[in-house]
């Protein structure tokens, strides 16, 4: 507790100094990621929810030599990273979620640094040219997309891998702040309520005072909202549909909504059924045992 409270008194200090950032309500094409669903793209999101992560890499890197002015191939790119790690540090299981320890402060041991210089790489590459694309065309919904989800993972990594809670959550109020400058213009690209959703619930786990600073310095805290918003996109998103659904099932289990998770575990292993992660979280849900073949090895 000491340690988030001391965190939450630090991010304040910044949170409190910066500045709101504002966006032209210019209209402008609704095509490109934001919008439209592109079966490439697609098709790396599934092998990344299969736990097949050099093959979705292969995929987002193949989109982006043909997408070279869309920044969410080198997010999408970052993601293949980030999954990569998640999945070899147990992230993105009951284990991980339900240990206050872990689901606050982030994994036991060290992160693989030649898997994390690769996924900075990618999210840097992602936010220069997102942030010259709102230079030329202020509010474009691509490049708020895109920074969105940079700052989403970024946040994640730094809270959840790296350890590094002040700028994780500082991340994550930018993250937040890019979410609602696009969902104002533009409510129908669903994949991004799974920013300020996992923001919300995330900051909702901590104790009373820290989400009381953390409020005070711009951060809402509220799990009941959080859990919400995450929904929207586990029903209605498309590239971040499958990390909505996981996410919530997890925090489902959190909150003893096993009911819930269960259902959704369910719809999971039958749209990804090469998925081992999905097969062992729906098998626990259930109380059945989890087969060895099911069980991650560290790489």
């Amino acid at each position: 507790m000491r340690r988030a409270l001391s965190v939450a008194i630090s991010l304040v200090l910044f949170l409190t100094m910066a500045n709101g950032a504002t966006t032209s309500s210019a209209s402008v094409p609704k095509e490109g990621p934001a919008f439209v669903t592109d079966p490439e793209l697609m098709d790396g999101f599934r092998l990344l929810y299969e736990q097949n992560f050099p093959g979705a890499r292969a995929k987002f890197t193949a989109w982006s030599a043909k997408h070279p002015t869309e920044a969410f191939g080198q997010v999408a790119l970052a993601a293949g990273y980030l999954f990569d790690e998640f999945n070899r540090h147990g992230v993105l299981t009951s284990e991980f979620f339900m240990d206050d320890e872990k689901f606050l402060h982030g994994i036991q041991g060290e992160p693989d640094p030649e898997r994390m210089k690769e996924f900075h790489a990618a999210i840097d590459k992602a936010r220069a040219m997102a942030t010259e694309k709102l230079r030329t065309t202020p509010g474009d919904p691509n490049a708020l997309f895109a920074l969105t989800m940079a700052a989403g993972m970024e946040s994640d990594d730094f809270s959840i891998v790296e350890k590094k809670h002040i700028d994780g959550l500082k991340r994550m109020k930018e993250a937040n702040d890019y979410a609602q400058q696009l969902l104002t213009n533009y409510p129908e690209v669903i994949d991004v309520y799974v920013a300020p959703g996992s923001a919300n619930y995330i900051i909702g786990c901590l104790s009373g005072t820290a989400r009381f600073l953390l409020w005070f310095g711009g951060i809402e805290g509220d799990k009941q909202l959080g859990m919400e918003e995450v929904d929207k996109t586990a029903t209605g998103g498309r590239y971040l549909k499958g990390f909505a659904q996981i996410l919530l099932a997890l925090s489902a289990r959190r909150e003893k909504q096993n009911a819930r998770a269960e259902a959704l575990l369910k719809t999971l292993t039958e749209e990804f059924p090469a998925s081992p992660l999905f097969a062992a979280e729906y098998a626990k849900v259930q109380g059945r045992p989890v087969p060895a073949q099911l069980t991650p090895a560290p790489h």
